[in-house]
């Protein structure tokens, strides 16, 4: 299952109307899609309930007897949509689920200070250092009369990170929020200029989204007599193909504070048990 996060230390950068619309453009691309909210204050649940039961269809969180957070059956693609303050051992399971982290980054020098040092923290994990978890950025609320595109731009070059796209500041955004809406859902003809910027974010997720269908099994040959005696025992877990793994977001485990981080952050635990960060398993 394909999960992309947004991620940025700094609150008020925009994460939840970021993710909010990937949200949208997946289920209108036709994909079962999930909005996570991994924060406390759930404000993208809030949203949710603000939405038009007419509209393509966005599950939240299920929520079990035991009051834990599980994706809800059926779910083919999820968005996670996290906490300002994301750093540690958080931050680290959170890129074990992840197949794509977008960070959206205001132009003010705090916004970009702390972008900083959140992209230098996630490059130090493996998943992200070894390219299996994809990184970009966002130019968010960017004010076209200002040179705001232009400073993010080559603060995005210094860090060697791509900057995919620049969203403009305006109104539309809060006013389509508001009703439980997002661009996505507009006319086109309405939102012709703010979808063109949009492009360079869809064009990066697409990979992720739709990956490319798998080559055609080839016709089976003889095998050895050892070879083919070890086929009938069944490959290990770890020869098994990608596609065929259990989802870590669908087992990701929360039993309390843990006592110390595991020896491998990369691991991935049995299926079928539950789905719900430390950060939120008290609140």
């Amino acid at each position: 299952m394909p999960v992309i996060a947004v991620v940025n230390r700094k609150g008020g950068s925009g994460k939840s109307t970021l993710a909010a619309h990937l949200a949208v453009w997946c289920a209108r691309q036709g994909h079962a899609v999930m909005l996570g909210d991994v924060d406390r204050q759930q404000s993208t649940r809030s949203w949710l309930r603000r939405r038009d039961p007419q509209l393509p269809a966005i599950a939240p969180w299920a929520i079990d007897q035991t009051n834990m957070l599980r994706v809800p059956a059926g779910i083919t693609h999820a968005v996670l949509d996290t906490p300002g303050g994301l750093r540690g051992f958080e931050l680290a399971r959170l890129v074990i689920a992840a197949d794509a982290i977008l960070m959206p980054v205001c132009h003010s020098v705090f916004d970009r200070d702390s972008a900083a040092a959140c992209l230098e923290e996630l490059r130090t994990l493996p998943k992200v250092a070894e390219g299996r978890c994809r990184l970009a950025t966002v130019a968010m609320r960017v004010d076209g009369r200002t040179r705001a595109a232009d400073i993010l731009q080559e603060w995005a070059s210094v860090h060697n990170v791509p900057m995919v796209a620049a969203l403009r500041e305006t109104q539309l955004y809060v006013k389509c929020l508001e009703r439980g809406l997002t661009l996505f859902d507009l006319p086109a003809s309405q939102v012709a200029a703010d979808m063109a910027q949009w492009q360079g974010i869809l064009a990066w997720l697409q990979p992720v989204v739709a990956p490319a269908e798998p080559a055609p099994a080839r016709e089976p040959q003889r095998l050895a007599p050892t070879l083919a005696a070890a086929v009938r025992k069944g490959p290990r877990p770890e020869a098994l193909a990608p596609a065929t793994r259990p989802s870590v977001l669908d087992s990701w485990r929360t039993l309390g504070p843990k006592k110390s981080a595991p020896a491998a952050v990369d691991e991935v635990r049995e299926p079928g048990t539950s789905v719900v960060p430390q950060f939120l398993r008290h609140a």
